[in-house]
């Protein structure tokens, strides 16, 4: 029985190149940005100014969820494989 070595594979089977090192650190900016503001609870724990008759403190953490959710798309599109299936 002889074994045979697997053919190399074409350059169109092979996986497409991961994200570049910089494309990862903005990535990690992205996600750790978000968890350093809302651990800065002294920033923005106060009362003024309102903003349609919320307190400063509930609008702003608002404001952060929908910012996390861009943060954490923004690192999704960076980091996913040029070319992976839609």
């Amino acid at each position: 029985m002889s074994e045979t070595s697997p053919a190399p594979a074409s350059p169109a089977q092979q996986p497409p190149p991961g994200p570049s090192p910089a494309r990862k650190v903005v990535a990690g900016v992205l996600l750790v940005a978000p968890f350093a503001v809302y651990l800065a609870v002294p920033t923005y724990a106060k009362d003024g100014p309102h903003v349609a008759g919320f307190p400063f403190f509930y609008w702003w953490q608002l404001l952060w969820v929908v910012l996390t959710a861009v943060c954490i798309g923004g690192a999704h599109l960076l980091t996913r494989k040029r070319g992976a299936a839609k």
